[in-house]
């Protein structure tokens, strides 16, 4: 197995802090998966998208649902075609070969240059899921037990593994992993995203934008606060109609309910709770 992967140093379309990029550089060092965990809309995905992107590698993705099983990522036999092509006479059915599915770990382990694979919300699936990779992720092999032959990795991968803390993973899993959380970015940190986004909105909407946005999701008791990725749609939606910065206040310099707040709050419970406050803060003052 051959391992010749670059450090990442970031990209100007994905603000990365020192402490990811350390981390990036940290799996690619000791060649264990990257666990990261943070809030929907931290851009976990969207970290390997860029890692791979920067690194010049291509990008392997597996997406996990509640159903999936760990050997669909190793590879599939596919018996009911099998069957089939043997009813209808045909002669491909000599070689079982022709009937095994490769998985998304089989085309990373044999791909001919280094790859990146992700392995997104792996929280999603079953509790076992973890546990069933470790010996793939670990050795870098498997084995078909169909065809009695063992799948090597030429290049070992490098894995990026999300997690929106759904449930807790095993021990044994979290001890071959390293391990980072992004932390939802500060209001410095977001300027800097939204600027990659929108780097032609106005200065001042921008800054009262934030503040409201950041007031919002301190809300106490809100089911789901806004993430980042709906910050970037509400101000988009405000620069669509040309809103200002002073759009956003009240006219009698109150509390308000922001505008097209149905791009930050996605429940009706949050929103009644918002208009509750908004109303006892109005009525204190």
């Amino acid at each position: 197995m051959i391992n010749s992967v670059p450090s990442f140093q970031g990209s100007i379309s994905y603000v990365a802090t020192d402490d990811l990029k350390m981390a990036v550089n940290a799996a690619i060092t000791l060649q264990r998966p990257l666990l990261i965990k943070g809030e929907p809309g931290t851009g976990k995905t969207m970290l390997a998208e860029e890692v791979a992107a920067s690194l010049g590698m291509p990008l392997l993705q597996w997406h996990i649902k509640s159903t999936t099983k760990a050997q669909q990522g190793l590879y599939e036999y596919d018996a009911v075609s099998r069957l089939r092509d043997s009813q209808l006479g045909d002669n491909k059915v000599q070689d079982i070969r022709n009937y095994i599915v490769q998985g998304i770990l089989w085309q990373a382990f044999t791909a001919s240059e280094p790859t990146v694979l992700l392995i997104d919300e792996i929280d999603k699936a079953d509790i076992e899921f973890p546990n069933d990779l470790l010996r793939e992720l670990d050795r870098m092999e498997f084995f078909v037990y169909e065809t009695r032959e063992m799948i090597r990795a030429i290049y070992r991968p490098l894995v990026i593994i999300t997690s929106n803390n759904e449930k807790e993973l095993p021990d044994a899993f979290l001890r071959r992993c390293f391990f980072h959380y992004i932390a939802f970015p500060d209001p410095v940190t977001m300027q800097k995203i939204v600027d990659v986004h929108h780097p032609n909105i106005k200065k001042d909407l921008l800054a009262t934008a934030l503040q409201t946005f950041y007031e919002v999701r301190n809300l106490p008791g809100l089911k789901k606060k806004p993430s980042t990725s709906e910050l970037i749609d509400w101000l988009k939606l405000l620069m669509a109609e040309d809103l200002s910065a002073d759009d956003l206040k009240s006219k009698d310099g109150k509390a308000s309910i922001p505008p097209l707040h149905g791009a930050l709050l996605k429940n009706e419970q949050d929103v009644h709770l918002f208009e509750r406050l908004i109303f006892m803060n109005r009525q204190n003052r």
